[in-house]
């Protein structure tokens, strides 16, 4: 039996949904999905100033990687960044956008393809390591906070579910005066975690300073480790005598 190119051509067309958005940006669904996720790639079309379109995935990927604990900031994704300059229309910017420039309509098409093809391609390597990765980073800061606090005469819990919406832990207790909370932040979903501990806290008056241990800037991602700053009481990369000053401060303080 022939296929007809029409109805090939129909049923690939369906494969894509545009809904228009706001200032006359378009955003399309794409087919393509992040792997392990199932969320589908979204790319967006806008006008761009002075003629052309912008075509980019409004940092998606970089986001869906770094909540599955991977780094887009690794030596890897810098090298494919690279040569994406030399291999694609589209560039990863600064601001952990994948973006394309389409100088007429005719390029809109085939550059979508590209953004999103970009997009697996970023979120598929950041996370690469993400699971093979092996730390003794919660083990390390279990002990120092242990011995500051037998130090330090006070008393310790450990892996405590919190009086919160959504049965929020902590992974270490201090109580001081007022409760030191200590999130061990290996991942940037378990930096979130901390962000909301700390706005629940606030806005249920309840005692209590909530300090995030990052297992490093980039295990938790760049910018959500400085934005993470001005949602906790502190927010520090994990360094074993950083962390045990801190915490005596946090207790000599409450």
């Amino acid at each position: 039996m022939e296929l007809a190119a029409l109805n090939i051509a129909r049923s690939l067309c369906s494969l894509f949904e545009v809904f228009p958005d706001e200032r006359g940006v378009q955003r399309v669904v794409t087919p393509l999905e992040y792997p392990g996720s199932g969320e589908r790639v979204v790319v967006r079309v806008r006008p761009a100033e002075g003629g052309g379109f912008e075509i980019d995935e409004n940092g998606e990927s970089a986001m869906y990687a770094q909540m599955a604990g991977g780094d887009v900031d690794s030596d890897t994704c810098e090298r494919w960044a690279h040569d994406l300059l030399t291999l694609s229309p589209v560039v990863f910017e600064e601001d952990e956008t994948l973006r394309a420039f389409a100088p007429t309509e005719r390029h809109i098409a085939p550059y979508i393809i590209r953004v999103a093809e970009a997009a697996q391609q970023l979120h598929a390597l950041a996370t690469s390591r993400a699971e093979r990765k092996s730390s003794d980073f919660k083990k390390r800061l279990a002990e120092i906070v242990e011995a500051t606090a037998l130090r330090l005469k006070l008393p310790l819990r450990r892996d405590l579910t919190l009086p919160l919406a959504g049965g929020l832990e902590a992974d270490h207790i201090v109580e001081a005066a007022k409760p030191i909370i200590i999130v061990a932040a290996n991942s940037p979903t378990r930096l979130l975690e901390a962000e909301v501990i700390y706005m629940q806290f606030r806005s249920e008056k309840r005692p209590g300073r909530v300090i995030a241990i990052a297992e490093s800037q980039q295990a938790v991602g760049k910018k959500q480790f400085e934005r993470a700053g001005y949602y906790t009481d502190r927010t520090v990369a994990f360094e074993a005598e950083s962390v045990e000053r801190l915490i005596q401060q946090e207790a000599e303080a409450a």
